[in-house]
């Protein structure tokens, strides 16, 4: 399941720096409105694929293990699940225009990448897709941007089912029939996103895991497309050694020589296996980054807290600076700087967290933009946007030239400032959908712009 709480926060990302903090912000706030060129095409990404996973193998058997076993709600799963026979998928309901190019995308890097026997058909279908209004999604499952269901054929049928037998995952032999519920009106963006991790969960592992540096499989929400920890970790679950209904320690005993086999790059890399999270920092983290601006701080701190009582140094702990400096952004300057700084450093050093730097270095550049350092703007975005592409991340690409364009074109630098405009322009309405939302953002940065030239 996909929390659209922490999907807002960090695709947003510069909550806190706007004028007014926590505020929304809409076309009638700014004086006069921002003046969009049009047409500017909507961009969208070629199909890559994604890096080998950097970890020890030893580390991985162990996630492989929390996330096949475990739920996101804590509870434990008696036995292995998987699809025993090819999979087919389908599209329905309200389908948006997006979603047919980046489910082949998708479909073809899971034949490539994690090697699954898995195609897209007409009719009913081992997966179904089906896309409905935000509004009815919310309220099936008020708390997820998109969600997946076994057993059933779509939302109409998750209704009836509800509450039963057949829709618990805990019961399940193998996995025959499932549906993937996403809003339809969602922006480009969000739909992918859900697409990656939900089909995927669909596929294989059920739970998120807060500890994972380079997985859509955490909560953190920073990673939008799968990495190739994930495709390693659906090539692990349907290797020929594992089957359905295997037990846990089944499975555990077999994993040291699956792994050692498909990827024998990782029997040499240090690393120890991890613990789960204490559920404390999963609730922390929902305040942190939720909706009460008000209590955010609070939240923020009680992760940071948890996090040196665990003796964390990786991931979670950056995570928590990264919501501290959230949090302190409004109200002091400095501190925030320095807790982002902290964050930056840890995630530089862990396989998979060069795209959580570069959400960093996109906050830092927010801070240098509204205080006239436009030279610090460039060095910070065109660090970043580099990892923005890679990480197939266009909201993050886009407010980056955005904030760009307008160092650029406060240093007299127009003809580059146009370019890096429509850029930002181009990748903002695949990441925000609406040209509502496209101002919105923009505005923000427009904003930020006009607080550093007045400095």
């Amino acid at each position: 399941m996909r929390l659209p709480m922490l999907l807002a926060a960090l695709a947003i990302g510069l909550t806190g720096c706007a004028p007014a903090p926590g505020s929304d912000v809409s076309k009638a706030a700014f004086n006069p409105p921002l003046a969009l060129p049009g047409p500017v095409p909507l961009r969208s990404f070629a199909p890559t694929q994604a890096p080998a996973a950097q970890r020890s193998n030893a580390e991985m058997a162990q996630d492989f293990l929390d996330l096949n076993f475990r739920m996101e709600s804590g509870r434990s799963l008696p036995v292995l699940t998987r699809f025993e026979t090819p999979v087919t998928v389908a599209l329905t309901g309200h389908v948006p225009a997006s979603a047919q190019s980046d489910l082949s995308a998708l479909l073809s890097r899971l034949q490539s990448e994690a090697g699954l026997a898995i195609r897209q058909t007409n009719g009913p279908a081992a997966i179904t897709l089906d896309f409905q209004p935000r509004s009815a999604l919310s309220r099936a499952v008020p708390s997820a941007a998109c969600f997946v269901v076994p057993n059933v054929t779509g939302l109409a049928d998750y209704r009836k089912k509800r509450g039963s037998a057949a829709v618990d995952w805990g019961r399940l032999p193998s996995r025959t029939q499932i549906a993937v519920m996403l809003a339809s009106d969602s922006s480009p963006q969000e739909l992918r996103d859900c697409l990656h991790e939900e089909l995927a969960q669909a596929l294989g592992p059920l739970n998120d895991l807060f500890r994972l540096p380079d997985s859509v499989f955490n909560d953190d929400n920073f990673h939008s497309v799968l990495t190739g920890f994930d495709m390693l970790m659906l090539r692990v679950h349907y290797d020929s050694a594992l089957r359905s209904g295997m037990t846990e320690a089944q499975v555990a005993a077999r994993l040291p020589a699956i792994l050692a086999r498909l990827n024998p790059a990782g029997q040499n890399v240090a690393g120890r296996p991890k613990g789960i999270s204490p559920r404390a920092f999963l609730s922390a983290t929902q305040t942190a980054f939720g909706a009460n601006a008000g209590a955010r701080a609070s939240g923020a701190a009680r992760m940071l807290t948890l996090a040196r009582a665990e003796g964390w140094t990786d991931g979670r702990l950056a995570f928590s600076l990264y919501a501290q400096g959230r949090a302190l952004t409004a109200r002091d300057s400095v501190a925030a700087t320095e807790a982002y700084a902290q964050a930056a450093q840890i995630w530089r050093s862990l396989p998979g967290g060069q795209i959580h730097a570069a959400h960093v270095d996109m906050q830092l550049a927010a801070f240098a933009l509204s205080s006239g350092q436009d030279d610090a703007v460039l060095f910070l975005t065109s660090r970043a946007l580099p990892v923005a592409r890679s990480h197939q991340n266009a909201s993050l690409l886009a407010s980056l030239l955005a904030m760009q364009a307008e160092a650029l074109g406060r240093l007299g630098r127009g003809a580059e400032a146009r370019l890096a405009r429509l850029d930002s322009l181009a990748w903002a309405r695949y990441a925000f959908g609406s040209e509502d939302k496209v101002r919105a953002r923009m505005a923000d940065i427009a904003a930020l712009a006009r607080r550093g030239a007045r400095g």
